[in-house]
């Protein structure tokens, strides 16, 4: 698929920190339905993205946030990302534990 851009990326953060968008992403494994309104709103904004890559996105910047925050709980300042302190409002507050368990 094409790369995201900026835009991109901040708008699916924007809807990714609505606090409804949020809850049903902790509460569920099989979050299709979830994603499908995600990219629904995104082409809202224009922004024309399937759920499936939505999903992919979603996945990797979890996980990206979380490769840079455990490095930083260990001392490291080396590593970084772009979205961080957007990501961190979002996700800083959940437990690693919830985070690992809503991950798939």
């Amino acid at each position: 698929g094409k790369h995201w851009t900026v835009n991109e990326v901040r708008a699916l953060i924007r809807i990714w920190s609505d606090k409804n968008v949020q809850q049903q992403l902790e509460g569920t494994v099989r979050n299709k339905k979830i994603f499908e309104q995600v990219a629904a709103r995104l082409q809202k904004f224009g922004i024309d993205r399937d759920w499936k890559q939505c999903r992919t996105k979603y996945k990797n910047l979890k996980h990206e946030y979380k490769s840079v925050k455990s490095a930083q709980d260990s001392g490291s300042t080396s590593k970084s990302m772009k979205f961080f302190n957007e990501l961190d409002a979002i996700l800083g507050h959940c437990t690693m534990e919830q985070a690992s368990k809503s991950d798939n």
